[in-house]
């Protein structure tokens, strides 16, 4: 029962179908509704840091929303981020589970090169 909670969405994401998604060594489910999203991190990590996190959530909802994140709040295992929706990045093709490496890392940018699991 506990373990089913990891993953409950909050209240304003709560019907809307996750996207799964590993950057790195984090796995996230990511729901999008309009010009916000939230993201949950489903794997174990040992003292993860919002800091070391935040990077990965944010290029994670950039890849499922096709939307800039102009905002991320909450901590390193549940945030909501506002976004920017001008169509500056590319979404990803439709299905529901996608693993992720970064390539590319370049100051505050990175490309992430994506494929659909199953």
């Amino acid at each position: 029962m506990i373990l089913t909670a990891c993953n409950t969405p909050g209240l304003g994401f709560r019907g809307i179908e996750p996207t799964r998604i590993s950057v790195g060594k984090s796995t996230f489910d990511v729901r999008v509704d309009g010009n916000r999203a939230e993201i949950i991190r489903l794997n174990a990590e040992w003292a993860p840091r919002l800091a070391a996190v935040a990077p990965r959530m944010i290029a994670a909802i950039e890849k499922v929303s096709g939307c800039k994140v102009r905002k991320l709040k909450g901590d390193q295992a549940l945030a909501t981020a506002s976004l920017d929706c001008g169509g500056a990045v590319e979404p990803l093709p439709t299905s529901r589970s996608y693993v992720c490496e970064i390539e590319h890392l370049q100051g505050d940018t990175a490309d992430l090169i994506c494929d659909p699991l199953g």
